[in-house]
């Protein structure tokens, strides 16, 4: 901590330079410039608009996912108009350099340092006077003043606080990296996802083309929003229109597909769930999920067998989200229930059928949040059928859409 003396001779702890004052709402003014684009349209989306003034963004992923290669975009991006400092713990300036040449970006601007020491990162913000920081790890980074190694819980704990505290003091905004565990959360204690204002997962397959930005938390915009980036040659490139890439074309109907509307933050997002029923020989048939909760698919098939008659008890049922999206809220049951029920009885749903509503233990259907909105993107990728909770019809009719509403369980089947 540095302790600077106030023009009175009093004395104050802090990196600004100025002591705190008690302030009241109405002194303070909204002003669009404390926030500033990332010059990446799906970054700016996850941040909630774009990169906020004194804001501390955690990243986490798995190794090579592509927190790096996209840090270091951002980071050429933001040099045009500010300065930027990269710190590495990990890999030495040469490596960064050959990365920036490889992505094609202009490194120029974009001051680099090695170092882990929380100590000297602060010290040589505070002369430099970036606006941006990156800490690529935080895992690396350690205080003198605590004897732990680099990477243990009070290390990661005491250095982002005092990263935090200079942040908020000289209106830096810092992204750090953190590694994940093997179950894909962040390493480290908790508390750090409690420090930072806003926490960004890294997901999809490394061998895979696409990767997925998810926002956890943000304290500047709606949680769970998504962004998409396919990974070329040249680094992360955004893709605007996720919902081609989740949508597989086949020729013919096939059975046991079912195309549904998802809401990812303020993005309706349009992805295939394909399910797949075959006899079990196992004493205990397998229930198997990629993408969805297993508990629910299981919940699921005892609302079929006992509001619809449909009996699985004898089948192996798995049940895939295509394209490696995560599906985490309820508007998927309607959807699962009708990708089942076509791969039992080999019947493919009719083309251009979208599907989603919430389903209840006794049988009903439910609404879901932003039906209006999944209705139009839909209607947009040229879908004209639509199964849905009966609270979700739209007000007005939508061109070339038509609205099957329904409210319980028995009438979907009759839809079907």
């Amino acid at each position: 901590m540095v302790t600077l003396k106030s023009k009175d001779g009093g004395r104050f702890s802090g990196y600004s330079g100025e002591g705190a004052r008690v302030v009241t709402l109405n002194e303070l003014e909204s002003s669009a410039e404390i926030m500033s684009s990332t010059g990446i349209g799906e970054m700016d989306r996850v941040l909630g608009g774009g990169m906020v003034q004194g804001s501390v963004v955690l990243i986490g992923g798995d190794p090579g996912i592509g927190k790096s290669t996209l840090l270091l975009q951002v980071m050429a991006k933001l040099s045009a108009e500010m300065p930027v400092l990269y710190v590495t713990g990990e890999e030495s300036v040469l490596q960064i350099s050959l990365r920036a040449r490889r992505l094609g970006v202009d490194p120029s601007n974009i001051e680099l340092l090695t170092e882990t020491q929380a100590e000297q990162i602060i010290g040589t913000s505070q002369s430099r006077k970036p606006k941006v920081v990156v800490i690529d790890s935080i895992q690396t980074i350690y205080t003198e003043e605590l004897t732990s190694a680099p990477g243990s819980v009070a290390q990661v704990r005491e250095s982002t606080a005092r990263l935090v505290r200079y942040a908020k003091q000289t209106g830096t905004s810092i992204f750090l990296v953190g590694h994940v565990t093997k179950d894909g959360s962040l390493a480290g204690p908790r508390v750090l996802e409690h420090m930072v204002d806003t926490v960004l997962y890294f997901e999809g397959d490394g061998g895979g083309r696409y990767r997925v930005v998810r926002a956890i938390k943000n304290r500047f915009g709606a949680v769970n929003e998504l962004g998409v980036f396919a990974m070329t040659e040249r680094g992360l490139r955004e893709v605007s229109n996720p919902s081609a890439i989740f949508l597989s074309r086949h020729e013919t109907p096939v059975a046991g597909s079912v195309t549904m509307v998802t809401m990812e933050g303020t993005r309706p997002l349009l992805v295939e769930l394909q399910a797949l029923v075959d006899e079990s020989h196992l004493s205990n048939p397998r229930r198997v999920t990629i993408g969805l909760e297993q508990n629910r698919l299981a919940m699921l098939l005892a609302v079929l067998h006992r509001h619809g008659g449909v009996v699985s008890h004898d089948q192996d049922v798995f049940v895939n989200v295509v394209g490696g999206v995560r599906i985490s809220e309820p508007a998927a049951d309607l959807a699962a229930i009708i990708s089942i029920i076509s791969s039992l009885r080999n019947r493919p749903i009719s083309e251009g059928t979208i599907v989603f509503g919430e389903v209840g233990l006794v049988g009903e259907v439910r609404p879901v949040p932003g039906g209006e909105e999944r209705l139009r993107e839909a209607a947009k990728h040229g879908f004209s059928r639509a199964i849905i909770p009966k609270a979700n019809s739209p007000r007005t009719s939508i061109d070339g859409l038509e609205v099957v509403a329904v409210s319980r369980l028995s009438e979907v089947l009759t839809s079907l």
